[in-house]
C-alpha cells in the first residue's frame, strides 16, 4: 500500500454487521500484472479473469489492469466474457470452456472468441459461420499432454493441411507441470507445440501461463495468460513467491474464553486442551470459504500433516482449535498477552503475514481454491491509488 492509496469501493456485507473482512489491493494487482508482462517481453501478456477474477470480481479487476495496458483476456465462460465486456467493451475476450452452438447468437453479438478444442467443436463452428459474408474469429486449442480440452496434435497438424482459409487467429496450448521446473513433461510440452507452430504459420500462439512465464523454455510465443500469479499466488513450487499480496482476508472475533486443563474444544471433542487454554472464537468457517480441511484436530489430513492453519493477531501466529465449523473458527491465543486481543479485533487467516500459499497448505489445498471459495458474507474493501476507475 501506497501513501495516496484510496479506498474506492466497497461491497458485500455491511461492515457493521459481517464476521469478516476482505482487503483487496488493486495496486498490488498491478504490479503483479506489470512485473509478468515485463518477463513476457517480447511476448504480449494478456490476464485470465475467470471464476470472477479468482473471487475478487471482474468488475474491479477488469478496469485496473485496461488501464495498466492489458488489452486481451480470457474466461472460462462466455456469461464471464460478456461481463468483462460490460467493463471494457474494447477488450479482446477469450472463452476457453468450450463452444456449444446454441450460443452462436451470443458470439455474434458481443465479439467474443471461442477457443475451440475438438474436431466436433471446429465443424459447428464452421456450419454457423457458412451464411456470413465475413468469418468470426476463432482460437484452437491443442492437448499436448494435458489430456483435458483439445485437439490431439495429429488431429491439429491434419486441420492445418486441410483448412488452408479458415485459420485460427490463436493458438495454445496448456502446461500442465510448470510450476514443477524440472518436470520433463513441461519439456515434452513445449517441444511439441514448437514443432506445432511450424503447421500454423504466421498465427500467434500461446503457451505460457502463471508458471510458464517463469520457464527457462518460454521464449518466442506471442502471447503469455497469467492467471494466479497476478492475485498474489505463488508461480513455481519451491521458489521465493515474487508476487505481492493482493488479498487479506479477517475474521472478527466474537467471544473469548478460556478453556481448563484437560477439557476438550468444538465438534467430535478432538482437541483436548494440554494447559489453562485461551480460546478466540471467530466469525468464520466454511461457508466462508475457509475450508474444513484447515481444522488443527479432527479432519483425515491432520493423520498426515500435523499442523493445522493458523491466523495472525498483535505480531503472532495463532494456531487453530479442534475443527473449523461452517461458521466458526477457534484459535489457541494463550501466547498473547492478556489484552492484546479482544471481542470485535480482526485475526489475519491471510495476507501479508500469512501468506496465500501457506494458508492453502495448512488445508491440503492450492491457493486457488481458497480465493475462488472466498463467501459473499465478508465486507469486501478495494484499495487503489490510480486515477478514478
Amino acid at each position: 500500500m501506497t501513501a495516496k492509496m484510496q479506498h474506492i469501493a466497497t461491497t458485500g456485507a455491511d461492515p457493521r454487521l459481517a464476521g469478516g473482512r476482505l482487503t483487496i489491493d488493486l495496486d498490488a494487482l498491478v504490479a503483479n500484472w506489470l512485473l509478468l508482462a515485463e518477463r513476457s517481453k517480447p511476448a504480449r501478456t494478456a490476464a485470465v479473469v475467470k471464476a470472477d477474477a479468482y473471487g475478487l470480481g471482474i468488475i474491479h479487476v477488469v478496469p485496473v489492469l485496461w488501464k495498466a495496458g492489458c488489452r486481451t483476456f480470457f474466461v472460462a465462460l462466455a456469461e464471464e466474457g460478456l461481463r468483462v465486456k460490460a467493463v471494457a467493451p474494447d477488450a479482446q475476450v477469450f472463452v476457453l470452456n468450450g463452444f456449444f452452438a446454441e450460443a452462436f447468437p451470443v458470439y455474434e453479438q458481443s465479439n467474443l472468441t471461442p477457443v475451440l478444442g475438438s474436431l466436433q467443436e471446429l465443424a459447428s463452428w464452421k456450419a454457423l459461420n457458412a451464411g456470413r459474408t465475413e468469418k468470426l474469429p476463432y482460437a484452437l486449442h491443442v492437448d499436448t499432454g494435458m489430456n483435458r480440452l483439445g485437439l490431439t496434435v495429429n488431429e491439429a497438424i491434419r486441420f492445418a493441411g486441410e483448412s488452408k482459409d479458415d485459420k485460427p487467429i490463436l493458438l495454445i496450448t496448456h502446461l500442465a507441470t510448470a510450476d514443477e521446473q524440472k518436470h520433463e513433461l513441461s519439456q515434452r510440452q513445449f517441444e511439441s507445440f514448437q514443432k506445432l507452430r511450424e503447421h500454423f504459420s504466421g498465427i500467434e500462439s500461446s503457451i505460457a501461463n502463471s508458471p510458464g512465464i517463469f520457464h527457462s523454455l518460454n521464449a518466442g510465443y506471442e502471447l503469455s495468460r497469467p492467471g494466479v500469479a497476478m492475485y498474489g499466488g505463488e508461480p513455481v513450487s519451491g521458489i521465493a513467491n515474487p508476487m505481492r499480496p493482493v488479498v487479506t482476508s479477517e475474521a472478527r472475533i466474537v467471544q473469548i474464553r478460556t478453556g481448563l486443563k484437560g477439557e476438550t474444544a468444538g465438534y467430535g471433542a478432538t482437541a483436548r486442551l494440554t494447559r489453562d487454554t485461551r480460546i478466540a472464537i471467530c466469525s468464520v468457517g466454511y461457508a466462508d470459504g475457509y475450508l474444513r480441511s484447515a481444522s488443527g484436530s479432527g479432519v483425515p489430513l491432520r493423520q498426515t500433516l500435523n499442523n493445522g492453519g493458523c491466523g495472525f493477531i498483535a505480531g503472532k501466529k495463532v494456531p487453530i482449535i479442534g475443527r473449523v465449523t461452517m461458521d466458526l473458527t477457534s484459535f489457541d491465543i494463550s501466547e498473547l498477552d492478556e489484552g492484546e486481543a479482544k471481542a470485535g479485533d480482526y485475526i489475519e487467516l491471510f495476507g501479508s503475514n500469512i501468506s496465500l500459499d501457506d494458508a492453502a497448505r495448512a488445508a491440503g489445498t492450492i491457493g486457488y481454491e481458497l480465493l475462488t471459495s472466498l463467501g459473499n458474507r465478508y465486507h469486501r474493501r478495494y484499495l487503489y491509488s490510480g486515477n478514478e476507475i
